[in-house]
């Protein structure tokens, strides 16, 4: 996706998903300015013909558009977090164990890109673990184009009797992924600047949020380890939208 593109999708999101096309009475010197004077114009057409946006149906309301699921998926980086967390369980772990020639080192590289794409949790070398059902995992290994004899999906729970806890503390690093958390709680302890200094502060929030959400693996609510800040940060981060929309809003009015 373009920058500019994904610019204004987060645009669209962080201002309650609707947007009063611009003209000459609304436009201030504010994130407006900024999004008029980069051709927002031509930019929602384009959206639209991608079917990231829609037209609100009332006739009254024809200036205004809104991000569709898809827009609204792609804006929060490709992955709803509500609708991740809030995913079914079943209580079984699928674990990839693959074992690759040593002179296929493009092939395991590859391999491994999936997987940490996928946000599958890492054990050791060859050992991944994710909570998801085993026709998605093999879906994805499938992206690495690799034979189906050089790794194995077993499906179950541990004989050992390692809790889901000490899983999921093994496969992924939840001290790490709460620290960039802590980076987008910085952003919400005092409301967003509005005006020219609205556009900067944007940048650093939708950054911060990326860099948040790229390592989580926004894990069934049933496997969400104590301590864990995403859901509160999603919390923090509506509240500051809402209030850049109501500002936003009482602007134009």
């Amino acid at each position: 996706m373009r920058p500019q593109t994904e610019e204004l999708l987060y645009f669209l999101l962080c201002t309650a998903e609707t947007f009063i096309r611009p003209n000459w009475r609304n436009v201030n010197d504010s994130f407006e300015t900024w999004a008029f004077r980069n051709g927002l114009g031509r930019r929602l057409v384009q959206l639209d013909r991608q079917k990231l946006i829609e037209r609100h149906p009332a006739p009254d309301l024809s200036r205004v558009v809104r991000l569709t699921q898809t827009g609204h998926r792609l804006a929060l980086g490709g992955r709803d977090p509500t609708a991740q967390w809030g995913r079914p369980w079943d209580g079984n772990w699928r674990f990839v164990l693959f074992d690759l020639p040593t002179h296929r080192v493009d092939l395991r590289r590859q391999l491994l890109r999936v997987l940490r794409r996928h946000h599958f949790g890492y054990l050791q070398k060859s050992v991944w673990a994710t909570p998801d059902e085993a026709g998605a995992v093999r879906a994805t290994l499938g992206e690495a184009k690799v034979q189906p004899d050089t790794f194995l999906v077993l499906e179950g729970r541990p004989a050992a009797g390692e809790s889901d806890n000490e899983i999921v503390e093994a496969a992924w690093d939840f001290t790490l992924i709460n620290q960039r958390y802590e980076q987008c709680l910085a952003l919400y302890r005092k409301n967003p600047p509005l005006g020219p200094r609205l556009a900067e502060w944007g940048r650093q929030e939708n950054a911060a949020w990326k860099n948040a959400t790229l390592l989580d693996p926004l894990l069934p609510s049933a496997l969400l380890p104590p301590g864990y800040l995403g859901r509160e940060v999603l919390r923090r981060r509506k509240q500051a939208f809402a209030h850049i929309a109501r500002s936003m809003s009482a602007a134009i009015s």
